[in-house]
């Protein structure tokens, strides 16, 4: 399976730019079925045959860009977190409450919601379900690693937090509310998350100044 997410967490199989507009449109159609499958009859519906039949796109276009299930499952859902992504502003704290607000929106959002849980479901068993569960991961914990990184070296952050640690700790809790115990909840939780890990590792003096707009 290819799966051509990269560490910083670009969109997969982004249209070229001067794609013919029907290859285009195709595309999105092609994508478009494979989620509304997804969702209405679960992983094991998302076929090249099924696919081809709601969207209208031939199977040889099908395989041509996407050679097997997971790699057309991968990018419905990596479409879902691309859309989810948002501006950074160079604000510590309005950056992370945006990156956290985007996951909220995904672990709301039925397409993104169900893939996660298909994927971590599958990953146990599938080896292609397993390198896309990494291809993800990757994918969506990107700007949360750019933006932790850059805090570090500001001294917004300590320059020895671990990293990988600090998603875990940022994203964690909504994975966790969201997928395991099936709950809904707003920004107001998204608020409490970051300003809890904010005050667990607290900013050097000189990068302080940075956190404006937290209080």
């Amino acid at each position: 399976m290819s799966t051509p997410a990269d560490a910083a967490g670009r969109s997969p199989r982004a249209p070229e730019r001067g794609m013919d507009p029907r290859a285009a449109r195709s595309r999105a159609a092609a994508l478009a079925a494979a989620q509304e499958l997804l969702v209405e009859q679960g992983w094991a519906a998302v076929t090249h045959v099924a696919v081809a039949a709601r969207s209208g796109v031939g199977r040889t276009t099908l395989y041509r860009h996407w050679p097997d299930s997971p790699s057309l499952i991968y990018e419905a859902i990596a479409q879902r977190i691309a859309s989810a992504r948002p501006v950074r502003t160079g604000m510590l704290r309005d950056d992370l409450i945006a990156q956290l607000n985007g996951l909220r929106a995904l672990l709301h959002d039925p397409v993104g919601e169900r893939g996660m849980r298909v994927v971590i479901e599958r990953a146990g068993v599938d080896p292609a379900f397993a390198e896309l569960k990494e291809a993800l991961y990757q994918a969506g914990s990107g700007g949360f690693r750019a933006i932790i990184e850059r805090a570090k070296e500001s001294g917004e952050l300590p320059g020895g937090l671990d990293t990988e640690l600090a998603i875990d700790q940022l994203a964690g809790p909504l994975m966790f509310h969201r997928l395991l115990a099936e709950r809904t909840f707003g920004t107001e939780y998204v608020h409490s998350v970051v300003d809890a890990f904010l005050a667990a590792n607290p900013a050097s003096r000189t990068g302080s100044v940075r956190r404006a707009g937290q209080g």
